[in-house]
């Protein structure tokens, strides 16, 4: 059980009417001020010489589970390619990972106070990771956060073909499996428009989160007890044979 965070958040709606997505500024990293500031709709995003900065979006990006369909060529890689895929066995080398530049920007929002923060928050529960490992090697993956039947996305790395969108696959199984209405992706781009994410109004999204997080939690253990292969996901195109 996490102590109650020292920390109110404002309802979005009323701090930002003009639908600009920041809705305050300040706080701390800590799990239970994470874990409050989730159940609100809100998550951080700064760069790592500003103050923590919190972000309700409109609209917000979501994907249901059950519209994910993967690719041909992506079935066909996971076929070919026999990676381990294993859940919550590796969550501070996924964050790291996700962490490094990319080839398209020198950046990162990923800093060492998010790594702390939410390797806290996974401690405490309240996070997940996906592996894909080649070898004892892990070549991609993606981590988020975990609260009730709520499911946010956070980052995805990937050094080899296909391998953040075979995580991907993986996340979207487990959702179906638990009947998740929708896994939050945050902010719109065209990569998780092309994988099937559409958008929610803010006023929706939140109305939905709080139905979402007083469902029974996702029995992650049931997952991080077993090691998947790549061709057996694509095979029976389900997770749990």
């Amino acid at each position: 059980m996490l102590t109650p965070s020292q920390y109110i958040f404002p309802d979005p709606i009323e701090a930002d009417p003009e639908q600009q997505g920041l809705i305050c500024v300040g706080a701390d990293l800590s799990p239970s001020t994470l874990y409050e500031a989730y159940t609100h709709g809100l998550f951080p995003w700064f760069s790592e010489d500003e103050p923590i900065c919190w972000w309700s979006p409109e609209p917000r990006c979501i994907i249901r589970p059950h519209d994910y369909h993967p690719s041909k060529s992506l079935i066909r890689n996971m076929k070919k390619m026999d990676y381990k895929i294993t859940v919550n066995h590796s969550f501070e080398r996924v964050i790291r990972s996700c962490s490094l530049p990319r080839s398209y920007a020198d950046e990162t929002w990923i800093s060492e106070d998010i790594i702390q923060g939410y390797s806290d928050l996974f401690d405490a529960g309240f996070a997940y990771s996906v592996e894909v490992w080649n070898q004892d090697k892990v070549v991609g993956g993606l981590y988020g956060v975990t609260i009730g039947h709520g499911c946010f996305g956070e980052s995805m790395f990937s050094t080899e073909t296909d391998v953040s969108k075979m995580a991907f696959y993986t996340l979207m199984l487990i959702g179906q499996e638990n009947q998740l209405p929708w896994i939050d992706c945050q902010l719109v781009n065209d990569h998780l428009l092309s994988l099937g994410a559409c958008t929610l109004s803010r006023q929706e999204y939140l109305k939905s989160l709080q139905d979402v997080v007083k469902q029974p939690v996702i029995d992650w253990k049931k997952y991080q007890d077993r090691v998947f292969s790549s061709k057996t996901i694509a095979l029976n195109a389900r997770l749990m044979e």
